[in-house]
């Protein structure tokens, strides 16, 4: 995908769940940003029907969707899907219409789903950074989905054998859904962070958005 960067007033973090994101954009907003979580505005949209089972936040979420071979699955990940496009495209729309409006977007890791369209409008009115994980970081994403499992679009890449229980099946096939998803945060992104170096004490919010300027200007 080929567009300018806009000015790192709007910033859309990018990445796998349990890479940052959240953290980040919460930091941001005690710094006086504009926050906007995709997650949260997901989960009010599917609040009545998360409500009839007695879910309720983003673990309820993931509840409510099911693991990936229970049999209401694939129907509970495209209403999940319907119900990102429908978020991420207002917020833009929002954006938009103040173009000037600083703000962070806390996107969900499956926001490379949500289409072409959507994905190039993201890149032209944000700056998209992606917060990748190294190899070691990604075995901690995988244990932690399988202690608190958040929502995921596993988009086929949840290919079960025999005799694997579930959580078998996702110790497995995650890294297969990271890796698929590794070339299209990639190709999405203005700039790339390390969570590893996000981890350091000493990166608090100056350092974070130092490093996304001085990536941007390389890039110019």
């Amino acid at each position: 995908m080929q567009s300018e960067p806009s000015v790192p007033l709007r910033l859309a973090l990018v990445g796998m769940s349990g890479a940052g994101k959240t953290f980040w954009t919460k930091k941001l907003a005690t710094a006086g940003w504009t926050a906007i979580s995709c997650d949260d505005r997901i989960e009010e949209q599917l609040a009545s029907r998360l409500a009839a089972g007695g879910h309720s936040g983003t673990s309820g979420v993931a509840a409510w969707m099911g693991w990936p071979d229970s049999a209401k699955y694939a129907e509970r990940e495209a209403q999940y899907l319907e119900e990102e496009i429908h978020t991420l495209g207002g917020a833009l729309t929002s954006l938009e219409h103040k173009p000037e409006k600083p703000l962070v977007l806390d996107t969900t890791g499956s926001v490379i789903y949500t289409g072409n369209n959507l994905l190039l409008r993201l890149r032209r009115r944000m700056t998209v950074v992606y917060l990748a994980a190294s190899t070691e970081e990604q075995q901690l994403l995988i244990e932690r989905y399988l202690s608190d499992p958040k929502p995921v679009l596993w988009r086929g890449a949840f290919q079960p054998r025999r005799g694997e229980s579930p959580k078998e099946t996702v110790a497995r096939c995650y890294p297969t859904l990271m890796a698929a998803r590794r070339q299209g945060y990639e190709a999405l992104a203005h700039c790339t962070l390390q969570v590893s170096e996000l981890r350091d004490p000493a990166f608090d919010v100056a350092v974070f958005l130092s490093k996304i300027r001085s990536q941007l200007e390389r890039g110019r």
